[in-house]
């Protein structure tokens, strides 16, 4: 059975709870283990800890605009991370990570988990 780490960014709790219930429909195939880590910028740490460990990745949490540029620096240095990744360790990893201009859009957006889920499957299953 392959394995799989969920790595949860629970800065906003809810919206991760949410994009993690969606990414959880379509993984009863798999073995799962779930790490929560404070925010995004601590996902990618979280996966390199641990990719000889896992055949696959789903990377889950949100980034919501402030009113400065903090929004860009993590948003772009979190997903580069997780891409450089998954390129080197030629291992998926699905980036739930929303980024959001604001909560309602957050929401709105808080079950693309389940792409996330859908893309590692897709190449896990190659």
């Amino acid at each position: 059975m392959k394995k799989i780490l969920i790595v949860t960014a629970d800065y906003y709790k809810d919206i991760t709870a949410s994009l993690l219930k969606s990414a959880n429909n379509n993984l009863n195939k798999f073995s799962t283990k779930i790490i929560k880590v404070p925010g995004v910028f601590e996902v990618p740490v979280v996966i390199s800890k641990n990719i000889k460990k896992y055949d696959g990745f789903i990377a889950l949490g949100c980034v919501i605009k402030g009113e400065t540029p903090h929004f860009d620096f993590i948003s772009n240095a979190a997903i580069q991370a997780i891409m450089n990744l998954s390129v080197d360790s030629k291992k998926p990893i699905g980036n739930g990570i929303i980024t959001c201009l604001n909560m309602k859009q957050a929401k709105a957006r808080s079950k693309k988990g389940k792409e996330a889920a859908k893309a590692v499957i897709s190449i896990l299953e190659q």
